[in-house]
């Protein structure tokens, strides 16, 4: 299983090209391993976790804005106001995180079994592990 996914990362990866599409082509090959999805599975499982990520990647672009927006751009010289309007909205988002991922849950459990559910959060963390090294070794390579 293992070398079928990791041909069909090659393939991916080779037909996106290159940066986040094969960042993205990763991540679903190691999922997809992780959680050891069979086909039918997986034709339920991407839309709906695609669907999760593309919410959260728009929910952290827009706490960043927000954030960015009231601090203009010196968190050095941020007043205390500024300051707690920043820990009141870091307090919403993660409540709409967690809002998100509650939802996550509820729509995969009618794609996967429960078991996969709770492996899922292990896998993304093992995949930002995996990715994080690849950069660190990426940028030791260049040095």
């Amino acid at each position: 299983m293992k070398q079928i996914i990791f041909i069909l990362f090659l393939c991916v990866t080779t037909a996106y090209g290159q940066g986040e599409e094969r960042i993205k082509a990763f991540k679903r090959a190691h999922i997809t391993d992780a959680l050891s999805l069979t086909a039918s599975e997986a034709e339920k499982f991407w839309p709906i976790y695609n669907v999760h990520e593309e919410r959260m990647t728009e929910l952290r672009r827009k706490e960043r804005r927000e954030v960015r927006s009231i601090v203009n751009g010196d968190p050095q010289n941020m007043t205390d106001e500024q300051a707690n309007a920043i820990i009141e909205k870091g307090l919403a988002f993660q409540a709409t995180e967690l809002e998100y991922s509650r939802e996550l849950i509820q729509n995969l459990r009618s794609a996967i079994p429960p078991r996969k559910i709770v492996r899922l959060h292990r896998a993304e963390e093992e995949f930002k592990k995996i990715l994080l090294e690849r950069m660190k070794n990426k940028r030791m390579r260049r040095n």
